[in-house]
């Protein structure tokens, strides 16, 4: 508005010059007025706009504009939670990474402040943590005014695409401020990359019994854990996690504290590890690890690691067609994807090759991701049940894929799982016996990952079973990635908090202004149960100032489908449901709360009582065309807890669902996208009646504060 007056005075002066002063203040001051009265118009019409959106959560942090990803530098100080977190302001995909920034009361209504951190000479601003340096170790503040201490990852594109493998260092920036303004440390960085690809993600801790600070960060397949007194000089203490939990991804976003057991005053260590892919319902998700830290290692619980030890695989005797030792052979290849010979290591640009036997294993990556062709066997006869193979690389069956070809027709595919890492494979050829056939690799995918690895194709009477990865999930949804706790929170709480996504389709879900919401913050508790020590799971308490309308369903039973849209006192898109159900032995009925418009679409968080678990079902939720991963299949979770009842508390924001269940030892984290936004609710049971014994919906009320 102010420009506008500008340039109307100029124009009245140049044009109006015959008009008597008085008049000539009279038009400006009703110029100014009606200004004034259209803009009030338009921010009254922006406040009843604002965080509006189809599918924006109401008490769910999500950034105003652009792209989001982890959450980061999460630290209480001065009475104030800070939220940073991974941002693109330019673009709703991800793009060079800033630290945007946030603060909050209670966990719950976020202050949306200026960005924190901007990429620099030395690359973009990954994932971090921060901390309060309350003594001063670092000489950046005082004792009476503590600095604030960001940590963060450097990626150095420049250096990433020149096929280096040390562009990723931790650096450090500090504030004086209460973290509305900071400065990056000149020394940065202060711990080198020693040759690693990824190489990053620092979450930085005070620890009391060995009186040094930690950092822990991922390095590929594992953590390293360093030592510092001043945090600027670091020494590197320690590894964990090659042979501990699921590497089927690279591990990211690692989180390292200390924690009481439940009702006792005994102290153990938990570690946090994000890794993508990898998660049981696919893509990207976090495992947890149960130990003890002695002042450099991190020593797994004895009995939690027999819930995250591999299993070795078991490989049968058989017929070798062909393990690339001496070449392709009489094997051909079209275009440049295979190169003129096999690899006998990772090729330029390309994350370290494990897996293979031998010295030589086919490698497509030759020029990258970016190359195509193929390489085609000669023919053979199938005389034995069993192909097994290694594979490994992108997760393509149709465009980075091993083929079993009869009569040029496709019989058999296999992919790798979007890693390095090549595993066992083992087609079921019985079938087939006496048939003429032909193997193919395939690269025509030209996006990431898109290349495949393969080796020692055999044929053999037996499969070959591959080694067995476990993980202890502490989330069984699509949609709870990179979460972190926060630092110096009070009253020793564990206060946890996630991206709300999933990388197997972040950057094309459905939403035009914004991208990514976090997860509401839970806090974390260690209890000590039949299956050994476990992280439980509740939302803050914070949350209860926010809710609103209370509807309570007296007992019922339920045999079909109960539609109570006429009993709620609020829309069913924002709301808490807690659920207590019970059924007779002997009988197996699927049963949960269901959301659905007047298009049909629906969503499903229930229990299949027949195989024992939770599930979250999106299948038909609305808008799912976006991705072939969004909706592939439910999303299920064992269950905890035993008996003919059950409890659950569902979350639903909107376009989310967040379900704890066995008193918080179960956690489901999904997101849809409905066409119509949800306007019915039911409870349903199919396969045999269920008794509702609680059924409370509290209104949650919306937490975004008008755009001032």
């Amino acid at each position: 508005m102010v420009i506008i007056l500008d340039e109307w005075i100029r124009l009245v002066r140049l044009k109006s010059s015959n008009m008597t002063s008085k008049s000539f203040f009279y038009f400006i001051f009703m110029l100014v007025f009606f200004a004034c009265q259209k803009e009030q118009g338009s921010e009254e019409r922006n406040v009843n706009t604002y965080y509006q959106e189809q599918h924006r959560p109401q008490y769910h942090f999500s950034p105003e504009a652009k792209w989001m990803n982890d959450p980061n530098g999460m630290v209480y100080f001065d009475g104030e939670y800070h939220l940073f977190y991974q941002y693109y302001p330019d673009s709703t995909v991800w793009g060079p990474m800033h630290w945007g920034h946030a603060v909050s009361k209670d966990l719950v209504q976020w202050e949306h402040l200026p960005i924190a951190l901007y990429p620099d000479s030395l690359g973009y601003i990954f994932s971090g943590s921060a901390v309060v340096d309350w003594k001063n170790t670092s000489g950046l503040g005082t004792a009476d005014a503590p600095a604030l201490l960001a940590f963060y990852t450097y990626h150095d594109p420049v250096g990433a695409n020149a096929g280096k493998d040390d562009f990723q260092y931790q650096a450090m920036a500090y504030s004086n401020d209460r973290g509305r303004t900071w400065t990056k440390y000149e020394g940065n960085p202060v711990v080198p990359n020693p040759g690693i690809r990824d190489f990053r993600d620092p979450k930085v801790i005070w620890d009391d019994d060995s009186n040094q600070w930690l950092m822990v960060f991922a390095a590929w397949d594992h953590v390293k854990i360093y030592g510092s007194q001043d945090l600027k000089s670091w020494n590197h203490l320690s590894d964990f996690g090659r042979e501990w939990g699921i590497h089927t991804g690279v591990w990211e976003c690692p989180d390292l504290f200390p924690i009481r057991v439940e009702g006792s005053e005994e102290k153990k260590w938990i570690l946090l590890q994000s890794i993508n892919p990898g998660h049981v319902n696919g893509g990207s998700g976090t495992q947890y690890f149960v130990g003890q830290f002695d002042g450099t290692n991190f020593i797994l619980e004895e009995d939690f690691a027999k819930a995250v030890r591999k299993i070795a695989a078991s490989i049968p005797t058989g017929n070798i067609f062909q393990d690339f030792e001496n070449g392709y052979g009489d094997w051909k290849t079209e275009g440049n994807a295979f190169g003129n010979a096999p690899a006998t290591s990772k090729l330029p640009n390309q994350h370290e090759v494990e897996g293979y036997e031998g010295k030589a294993f086919v490698n497509s990556f030759n020029g990258g991701d970016l190359s195509t062709g193929t390489l085609t066997s000669p023919e053979f006869i199938i005389k034995q049940d069993f192909i097994n193979f290694k594979i490994g690389g992108g997760n393509d069956q149709v465009q980075s894929a091993m083929h079993l070809l009869l009569n040029g027709e496709k019989v058999r595919s296999a992919t790798g799982t979007n890693n390095e890492k090549l595993r066992w494979h083992a087609w079921d050829v019985s079938d087939l016996q006496g048939q003429k056939a032909v193997i193919q690799l395939v690269d025509t995918h030209t996006g990431g990952w898109g290349h495949i690895n393969v080796d020692q194709i055999m044929f053999a009477d037996t499969a070959a079973i591959p080694a067995t990865e476990n993980a202890v999930w502490l989330d069984y949804g699509r949609d709870n990635y990179a979460g972190v706790t926060w630092s110096n929170a009070p009253d020793h709480r564990r206060i946890f908090i996630g991206w709300m996504s999933n990388w197997n389709y972040a950057q094309v879900v459905p939403t035009a202004l914004w991208r990514s919401a976090m997860t509401l913050a839970r806090d974390l508790t260690l209890v000590q149960t039949e299956k050994g020590l476990r992280l439980r799971t509740k939302m803050v308490r914070e949350l209860n100032a926010y809710h609103g309308k209370l509807t309570e369903l007296l007992p019922k039973e339920v045999n079909g489908q109960l539609d109570i849209t006429e009993e709620l006192l609020f829309s069913p898109t924002q709301q808490e449901a807690n659920l207590v159900f019970e059924w007779e032995e002997g009988t197996t009925p699927d049963f949960g709360i269901q959301l659905s418009n007047d298009n049909g679409e629906l969503y499903r968080m229930g229990y299949d009582a027949a195989n024992d678990q939770y599930y979250s079902d999106r299948i038909a939720s609305g808008k799912t065309g976006f991705s072939a991963a969004f909706a592939q299949k439910k999303h299920a979770a064992p269950r905890f807890s035993n008996g003919n009842s059950l409890q659950m508390q569902v979350f639903f924001d909107r376009a989310s669902a967040e379900l704890l269940a066995d008193e918080g030892m179960v956690a489901i984290t999904d997101i849809f996208f409905p066409n119509e936004d949800y306007n019915k609710i039911a409870i349903y049971s199919n396969g045999g009646k269920v008794k509702l014994s609680k059924g409370n919906f509290q209104e949650m009320k919306r937490a975004i504060s008008a755009k001032e």
